[in-house]
């Protein structure tokens, strides 16, 4: 009689409780605040339920994230579709791939913090107060290239040889063949890498906030809250961020079981 396995809603309940305790545990134990001081640098879930909920700082999270968002998604757009348009030339002339592929390794290769830097000089932040920072734009546009140029590459060359022949037969050349055959075979890869993308290009945007002059958005307020010292809502922005990432990651999830459903039915 074959186990039954546990749902996998119920394993990330089990998952993220135990996260909890342990958290709960090691603020208490190895991170107490030091004798004669009391900032913690490890506070405790409920001291991060107390600054969300009890004193409301929740309620001014989306002015925070807004920006922060809007930059992400901006950049995500952009990277992805470099990407695909670079893994399409790939089929079309196959010279290129070695040189596509070089490109996509030095763009995961660079430092970030580094190209962070030289974008802010370049770049800058934001135009208007409350608009994404073109710095945060560039880097989450960056940080996306490589995942998805690989994953595009190797799902189009996925693709069943004997149907690329029965469109040669027909006097199909390349782009026939990449839009009516390989794009179809390669639709898991790519929504797969663009799955990836997408908690990729959210860390790119904070740190490109991070790192640049604005006065809006989650980097900019993590350097507020780091200079006062307020462990509490240092950590309680952290776990948003970590939040809002899941929760895009699960929406292309979900989409990905949508429009390949006979990929999911497969892994049944």
């Amino acid at each position: 009689m074959a186990a039954r396995r546990v749902p996998t809603w119920l394993a990330g309940l089990i998952g993220a409780a135990a996260l909890i305790l342990v958290w709960w545990v090691f603020a208490l134990t190895a991170f107490r605040p030091a004798e004669g001081t009391t900032f913690t640098p490890v506070p405790t879930p409920w001291a991060v339920f107390d600054w969300l909920f009890v004193q409301g700082n929740i309620a001014g999270a989306w002015g925070v994230f807004q920006p922060t968002i809007t930059a992400a998604a901006i950049g995500y757009m952009w990277g992805n579709g470099i990407a695909l348009i670079l893994a399409a030339f790939v089929l079309v002339v196959p010279r290129l791939e070695t040189l596509i592929t070089q490109i996509a390794v030095v763009t995961y290769c660079l430092p970030i913090v580094a190209v962070g830097g030289i974008s802010v000089v370049v770049l800058g932040g934001a135009k208007n107060p409350g608009d994404p920072s073109a710095t945060a734009i560039f880097l989450a546009a960056l940080v996306c290239v490589f995942t998805t140029v690989v994953g595009a590459i190797l799902g189009f060359k996925s693709a069943d040889k004997a149907s690329l022949d029965v469109v040669r037969v027909y006097g199909g050349g390349a782009w026939t063949q990449l839009y009516k055959v390989r794009l179809i075979a390669a639709l898991p890869a790519i929504l797969n890498a663009l799955q990836i993308a997408v908690p990729t290009a959210f860390l790119g945007a904070v740190l490109g906030e991070y790192l640049g002059a604005i006065t809006a958005g989650v980097g900019p307020t993590l350097i507020r809250l780091q200079g006062q010292l307020d462990s509490a809502g240092v950590w309680s922005v952290f776990l948003l961020t970590a939040v809002f990432a899941l929760a895009a990651y699960a929406v292309v999830g979900l989409l990905i079981r949508l429009v390949t459903p006979w990929v999911a039915g497969s892994a049944r």
